[in-house]
This record gives C-alpha cells, sequence and structure tokens, in this order.
C-alpha cells in the first residue's frame, strides 16, 4: 500500500534521482548520435548556469554600489620638486564607493574625498529594465554627501547620504579568503558608472612595503582609475576589500590591483562613524619588519620578525622597561613573527588594557605587561561635550567646541591655546567646506576666532559671494581653506 501525505498544499516535488545501474542502462538505450549530442550539451548547460550565477551575484551587488563625485582645489599639474611655478585650481574626481549600512552609510577611499569641497554621489536606479535597457537609461539620481571620517593612514573614508534607506553590502570573513578564488570588481572606471570585472584573487596578504604595517588582497580582476573606493566581492556578494590601487606602467589596468581586506575595512569603519577619525590607543613604542641586513648589522636574535625601532618618552612602554633593538617574540600569547599582524592586534586594543609581549634581548627572554594608553589628542573626548543645539555652526555644518584650559588638556598638540575644535559634522551646511572632525580653527580672513558666537558673526556679517580663507590646524600642520559664501 502506498503511503499518503498529510498536505495541506501542493509543492513542486523534487527531480527523482536514478541509480546509477538504471541511469546507466537508460543512457545506453540512446543511439550513438544521441549520446554525443547529450555529452556537448553538458558544457552549455554549465556555461549557461555560470552566466545565470553571475547575472543573479551583479543584480545583488550594483545596487549598492555608488558613484561619487568630487569638487575641490588642488595642483592642476604635476610639477618638478622645487618648482615654485605651480597652478593651483578647481578639480573634479570621480570615484566609487558602496552602501554599508542602509541608512545612508558609505565606505570608499581616502584620497576619494581628498581635498573636497563638495561631494555627491550617484545613487543607482532601481529599474526593472532589460540589461540593455538598464545600460543605456541616461537618468541618475544624484544627491549631496558629507564627510563622516577619514583615515589617511589605511586610505579609508566614511560618507553619509540622507536618502532613506539603501541596500547595504556584507562583509566577508576576511580569514577565510583564499588564493586562486573568484572575484569582481564593482565601481566607475573612467567614470564608466556600473562597471563589473571578473578575476580571481592573486594573493591573500601583499605586503607593498615591509616597513607598512599595511598588507593588501591582490588581484587581477580589472581595476583603473575611478575604481578607487569600491567593492570586490567574492561569489556570494560579500565584500572582502576596497578596490584602492593598482601597480601599472602604462597607468592603466595590467592585472595587478589592490584592495584593503574587509578586516580592516570593518574596524575601521566603526571608528570612523563613532568618532571621525581613528581612536588609537598605544603603548608608545614603534616597530619595524627584520630584514637578515638589518638582523646582522645590530646582532639581533634572528633575521625575521618585528623590531621595536622607538620608544616614546614618558610612554607605557618605556615605564614598563621596553627598549630600543627588543625583538617581539609573543603578543597577547600569538607569535609576532610579521609586522601587519602585530600592527593591526594594536589597532584593535582600547584603553584600560594590557598587553602581554614576550621580547628577545640579546640571549634573553623577557616577559612585560604594558598598559594601553589613550591617544595623544583624545578628540572623542572633546566631541562628547558638543551639544547638538549650542555648539551648532550652521553655515559651515559643524558642531564646534570652545578652546580653554579644560579642552587644551585634552587636545595636548595645540599649536596656541585658542580657535574652535571641530567636534563633529552636522547636515544642512550653507556652504561646502573641506573641513574634518579634529580640525581647529584659529582665524577666519586673518581675525582670530576664540568663541563661537564671535565665528557665527563673523560669518554672518559675509555677503553672498565674499572670499573666505579659515586657517586651521590639521595633524599638528596649519593650512588654509578658502572658499566662496553662496
Amino acid at each position: 500500500m502506498l503511503p499518503t501525505n498529510n498536505y495541506r498544499g501542493w509543492k513542486t516535488p523534487r527531480m527523482r534521482r536514478f541509480p546509477p545501474v538504471l541511469a546507466a542502462t537508460l543512457l545506453g538505450l540512446l543511439s550513438p548520435a544521441a549520446r554525443v549530442a547529450l555529452a556537448q550539451d553538458r558544457p552549455l548547460d554549465d556555461l549557461r548556469k555560470l552566466n545565470q550565477s553571475v547575472d543573479a551575484l551583479i543584480r545583488k551587488v550594483s545596487p549598492s554600489v555608488v558613484q561619487i563625485l568630487v569638487t575641490g582645489y588642488g595642483p592642476l599639474e604635476e610639477g618638478e620638486r622645487g618648482n615654485t611655478n605651480t597652478i593651483i585650481g578647481r578639480q573634479r574626481a570621480i570615484g566609487s564607493g558602496f552602501v554599508v549600512e542602509d541608512s545612508g552609510y558609505i565606505v570608499t577611499n581616502a584620497h576619494v574625498v581628498n581635498g573636497a569641497q563638495r561631494v555627491q554621489v550617484v545613487l543607482p536606479n532601481p529599474s526593472t529594465e532589460s540589461s540593455l535597457e538598464a545600460a543605456l537609461s541616461t537618468r541618475t539620481r544624484i544627491v549631496p554627501a558629507r564627510i563622516v571620517g577619514v583615515t589617511k593612514e589605511l586610505d579609508l573614508a566614511v560618507i553619509k547620504v540622507d536618502t532613506g534607506k539603501l541596500p547595504a553590502l556584507p562583509m566577508a570573513d576576511y580569514r577565510k579568503l583564499g588564493q586562486g578564488e573568484m572575484v569582481f570588481a564593482f565601481g566607475s572606471p573612467e567614470g564608466l558608472r556600473n562597471s563589473v570585472t571578473m578575476g580571481v584573487v592573486s594573493a591573500v596578504a601583499r605586503q607593498t612595503d615591509p616597513d607598512s604595517p599595511m598588507v593588501y588582497i591582490q588581484t587581477d580582476a580589472a581595476i583603473n582609475p575611478g575604481n578607487s573606493g569600491g567593492p570586490l566581492v567574492n561569489v556570494s556578494g560579500e565584500v572582502i576589500g576596497v578596490n584602492t590601487f593598482i601597480l601599472s606602467q602604462s597607468g592603466g589596468n595590467e592585472g595587478l590591483g589592490f584592495a584593503i581586506p574587509s578586516g580592516v575595512v570593518g574596524v575601521a569603519c566603526g571608528e570612523l562613524r563613532k568618532f571621525g577619525h581613528l581612536h588609537r590607543a598605544q603603548i608608545g613604542i614603534s616597530m619595524q619588519t627584520i630584514t637578515p641586513t638589518l638582523a646582522a648589522a645590530l646582532n639581533l636574535p634572528r633575521d625575521y620578525g618585528v623590531v621595536i625601532s622607538d620608544v616614546l618618552p614618558d610612554s607605557p612602554a618605556m615605564a614598563s622597561g621596553l627598549q630600543i633593538g627588543d625583538v617581539l617574540a609573543v603578543v597577547d600569547r600569538r607569535r609576532a613573527e610579521n609586522l601587519p599582524f602585530v600592527a593591526f592586534h594594536f589597532f584593535a586594543l582600547e584603553y584600560g588594557q594590557k598587553v602581554h609581549l614576550d621580547v628577545l634581548r640579546g640571549k634573553e627572554r623577557l616577559a612585560f605587561d604594558v598598559p594601553v594608553a589613550p591617544p595623544p589628542r583624545d578628540t572623542d573626548q572633546v566631541a562628547a561635550l558638543a551639544d547638538p543645539e549650542k555648539n551648532l555652526v550652521s553655515t559651515l555644518g559643524i558642531l564646534g567646541v570652545e578652546i580653554d584650559q579644560r579642552i587644551s588638556a585634552m587636545v595636548t598638540d595645540l599649536r596656541d591655546p585658542f580657535g574652535i575644535v571641530v567636534a563633529a559634522r552636522s547636515t544642512g551646511a550653507k556652504v561646502e567646506v573641506p573641513l574634518l572632525t579634529g580640525d581647529v580653527i584659529r582665524t577666519l580672513n586673518g581675525q582670530p576666532m576664540t568663541t563661537l558666537d564671535r565665528l557665527r558673526n563673523a560669518l554672518k556679517a559675509l555677503s553672498p559671494g565674499a572670499p573666505v580663507a579659515l586657517q586651521i590646524q590639521r595633524d599638528q600642520k596649519l593650512l588654509f581653506i578658502s572658499f566662496t559664501m553662496d
């Protein structure tokens, strides 16, 4: 008796699989010509399935990839070193980015928005049209964006658009990335919006400078100028990296493209959104990669790994007894065999923790527990003092904090004890000014800005079209930012 099924509804049945012996018997009943035709169709079916999978991937990823339009000022042409005739003019640049949170947060490269006075984002249009019709469509949706945070050290930036919910891309687990995996690069090479190329992971971790803590994913997927900031995704549509630079003698793609790994992007993105900068706790050391030549010259106990090249005065490292020339053997019970691992581990430390270090000093092996100190310039403590209403400078679109004795104690690298610290960016700026969180506004058109009221009144007194020059301090350097009142 056949078993009964008590289904309330019908479902499409799965295709029945014949036993291997029965399948072979049925295949033997076919004519030789039919068997040849069937064998020839199989590769075509596999290729069709691959095409369908790639098409599904592109449809999944493309709605989250944006084009970034940047307007600012910079050198119009590269001059020789020492040339005083450099021409500065208005520049326009095009880059790429992708949505990481549906509220409108977008990741791109720092060099894409560097020097920006105005940032705009071209959003993909949701379309039900065929691929050909969509590709030829001239409809665009351009929205203003504001810079949330930038780290030039990692070449990453986070910008924000206020357009409602946007589809976001998930981050892949970088630790599971394998050499030879198929990957896809999305972006706007040479300004050609909504482009995609395919390749493989040539190397999962490439260190282009032995003394740099940065590692990159190397890929042969075609990457060209304009791809910067776009996502490099795996076959699941997850971001494995941010396309950042190429090695090329011709200026175009030669199969040597590099992307910032998703593991770095995920950590940096969270801090840029929260603080507007990297919240770099530290113990007060600098490190370098050990080469055989360096090891022989300094008589180091081994010819690979990481050596401490500097110990800052009055730092936790100096107080703990670490010395220049110590070779790191273990960091928090993990072997310290390369600079990128050690640097990324320190990058993830937080103030108040202790880091355990085993070091080799000559023939001795020494252990240290070093407390982690806050960064020299704790900008997020300043940001916590800003009130969204009282500290708003609406014309510039910033929340500013007046420098007094308390702020001077927090911001220890001030050139002078006056000015306005940019604690955060806000929406609704009346003029596009490339200020970053942590900048200190010192003067406006040569006049010292010592209070928020003085800054607001000075801006209010300017007529439309009036030229403005702000002198600011950024990263211990003074520079001018000029713009015209709208």
